[in-house]
């Protein structure tokens, strides 16, 4: 089983594949590529051009999922992005309030085994 911890760097690099490439790739970019193509994340086209697989989609959208139950547990009011809230919210680890959305137990529990693994 290859490890799968990805670093900030990353992905950074994964993030600005799915924001797109105008050009050159930057130094972040090409300092992850071997090992996010490795991983799956990454695929090149036939023409040369980087782009995300849907196992990399996946990976961004759990990070943002991580980071978004995070800034909710420090900052009830803080702002996340629909996607983000609706998969929170089907989950159940999130609930709406009157000044937002508050984290549940099973958030906090979930937040806890995040923090238990290292991610």
């Amino acid at each position: 089983m290859k490890d799968e911890k990805l670093t900030t760097d990353e992905y950074n690099a994964l993030d600005e594949v799915r924001r797109g490439i105008q050009g050159r790739p930057s130094a972040c970019v090409a300092r992850n590529t071997k090992r996010l193509s490795g991983l799956k994340m990454l695929s090149f086209a036939r023409n040369g051009h980087l782009s995300l697989t849907e196992k990399g989609k996946e990976r961004l959208f759990l990070r943002r999922c991580i980071l978004g139950l995070r800034a909710l547990a420090a900052d009830p009011a803080a702002k996340l992005d629909d996607e983000v809230i609706a998969f929170l919210g089907k989950k159940s680890h999130i609930a709406t309030t009157d000044t937002g959305f508050a984290v549940t137990d099973k958030g906090r529990e979930t937040l806890a085994d995040i923090e238990a693994q290292g991610l």
